[in-house]
């Protein structure tokens, strides 16, 4: 055999290999996006000291949802919705799945963040969005396009509670739980105030995750993904744009929060989101190293939510 004929089949063969794990990549994060594995609940707020009741509701749109009302047994100064990101649950990021061990997450614990609220006298409504936990399935991901459904059918279900002010409702949401609020207050969800903790404009996260945790292989992957995406939601990535939601967020108050290291979302992006925000406030500037920095923090912090609370719905 000649050495060239060698080198082609070396060649090949280099070539073969790469190609498998780039479909590999393109499989397990395309399977993140549509469908993603399911976070087993961990705990229960009885583990953090708490009474709590199981509930389930429905969406707007149908969905049966599945999560913990946290009540307060007298004097209560509101309620707080706690919305969840992607692909966590209502206690938050364990961070031991496939896509947390690949691309470096870190522990989120947002049964903490219940409890301080909790401690200052706000009931908490904390539950699993679409697709998670142990809420039902219904369609792919869409970081908060549809969750807002799920939004919507948590403050139908506490408007129906007579232990609950439907005028001193408030929510705090991490990154698709935080563009599930702005989508949701874009159809004017009856909250009066928000705390946004590193939402995300998706194509800018979607190219910034790749290119920190692919590299080189970041873009052909992304072309990849997002191209199969289509195919199964309908819609591109760059179609999924919270900053649009939150020009349209009304009258209620939004505080941004954003991590300063977040090397998957951007200042500037959660900057310009609280700009068009009619009642737009931040982003508060957390110190971090990377992305789950910031949502600890706040977890670390509760007094930066509680004080907004208290100033807007007290």
């Amino acid at each position: 055999m000649s050495l060239f004929r060698r080198a082609i089949r070396l060649f090949l063969l280099v070539a073969g290999v790469a190609a498998a794990g780039v479909g590999v990549i393109v499989a397990v994060i395309l399977r993140q996006l549509v469908r993603p594995p399911r976070q087993a609940l961990w705990a229960t707020p009885e583990d953090a000291g708490l009474s709590y009741e199981d509930v389930e509701f429905p969406a707007r749109d149908g969905v049966r949802l599945s999560g913990w009302f946290i009540p307060c047994e007298t004097g209560a100064k509101g309620t707080i919705l706690i919305v969840h990101g992607w692909p966590w649950n209502r206690l938050g990021e364990g961070a031991g799945h496939i896509i947390g061990n690949f691309s470096g997450n870190k522990p989120v614990d947002l049964l903490r963040f219940a409890h301080a609220l909790r401690q200052a006298n706000y009931q908490v409504l904390s539950f699993d969005l679409r697709n998670h936990g142990q809420s039902a399935a219904h369609g792919p991901v869409t970081f908060g396009l549809h969750e807002a459904e799920d939004v919507l059918g948590a403050l139908d279900y506490l408007a129906g509670r007579d232990d609950v002010q439907p005028d001193s409702i408030g929510a705090v949401g991490f990154s698709m739980g935080a563009n599930s609020l702005l989508y949701a207050l874009a159809r004017n969800a009856s909250l009066g105030a928000v705390v946004a903790v590193q939402p995300i404009s998706t194509k800018l996260y979607a190219a910034r995750y790749a290119a920190d945790v692919l590299g080189p292989l970041g873009r052909p992957v992304l072309l990849l993904v997002d191209a199969l995406y289509a195919q199964a939601s309908g819609m591109r990535l760059e179609a999924i744009e919270p900053l649009f939601a939150a020009a349209a967020a009304g009258d209620t108050p939004v505080l941004y929060v954003q991590g300063e290291g977040d090397r998957w979302g951007s200042v500037s992006n959660v900057s310009q989101m609280a700009s068009v925000t009619p009642r737009g406030e931040g982003p508060v500037l957390a110190p971090s190293e990377e992305r789950f920095g910031g949502f600890q923090y706040v977890v670390n912090h509760p007094e930066i939510a509680l004080a907004y609370f208290d100033k807007h719905l007290a």
